[in-house]
């Protein structure tokens, strides 16, 4: 049994090492960051969300920021309000290159909001437009 296998183990006695505890802890906290992106690339709040999951604000909050873990049932109501399967919240965990995915996804997550301030809907289509293009050369 993996010592973080333990962790989870309450019919035994064994606990988990303090690196396992700490991996654990660095999961739960990636999750809830991916959480949260794409809770705002969505453009939900805390509360439009919880709503969704059928949790309370607080709760909703707890999740992004890892401080309660997300059960599998809870992770895939979560996945399902925000229209992404699970494995999406993974997603980048054990690549060696987390920081350029986490610029990225800084970035994406800056345009989106950007896009959802333009008020006027003919420069929201001209801006979509120029992504469109932008990807075509």
């Amino acid at each position: 049994m993996t010592a973080l296998a333990a962790e989870y183990d309450h019919e035994s006695n064994v606990q988990a090492t303090a690196p396992a505890k700490t991996r654990a802890r660095e999961v739960d906290l990636y999750v809830g960051q991916r959480i949260r992106e794409r809770r705002t690339m969505m453009g939900l709040t805390q509360q439009q969300m919880a709503d969704l999951i059928g949790v309370t604000y607080q709760q909703a909050h707890k999740y992004e920021r890892g401080i309660n873990r997300v059960s599998a049932g809870r992770l895939y109501d979560i996945g399902q309000a925000l229209a992404v399967q699970t494995g999406y919240f993974y997603e980048g965990l054990d690549s060696g290159d987390e920081s350029q995915v986490s610029q990225h996804q800084r970035m994406c997550l800056e345009l989106a909001r950007n896009f959802g301030q333009i008020n006027n809907e003919r420069h929201q289509r001209a801006l979509s437009s120029l992504a469109r293009a932008l990807v075509e050369d």
